[in-house]
């Protein structure tokens, strides 16, 4: 399993604008390989809204696939040159090897 995070850091009061953008299904969604996709907020944010877009695939080889695909291209395409929006103060990708799932009792 291979896991992807994405930390969102906007300006206080905008987090449920990320939510949004991160919660629409799209083309993401049909793809071969993906678990599921988590968005999450801080709780514990001060000065700033921090919200986390966890993407959950099979395997690296099903990411690659994803990042090679037409739709990933041109998405990417179709957003270059593009600012972000004012109110985005910081995006961390982060990618990582799932190691060892433990599931508690109540863990299907």
């Amino acid at each position: 399993m291979l896991i992807q995070t994405r930390t969102i850091v906007v300006q206080k009061g905008n987090a449920d604008k990320v939510v949004e953008r991160f919660s629409r299904e799209g083309v993401l969604d049909e793809r071969e390989g993906l678990i599921d996709i988590t968005v999450m907020t801080n709780k514990r944010s001060k000065e700033t809204d921090e919200v986390v877009v966890v993407i959950r695939w099979e395997s690296e080889e099903a990411w690659k696939n994803w990042e090679k695909s037409p739709e990933h291209i041109q998405g990417h395409r179709n957003s270059r040159g593009q600012t972000p929006p004012e109110y985005v103060v910081s995006t961390t990708v982060n990618m990582y090897d799932v190691n060892k799932v433990r599931k508690g009792k109540s863990g299907s």
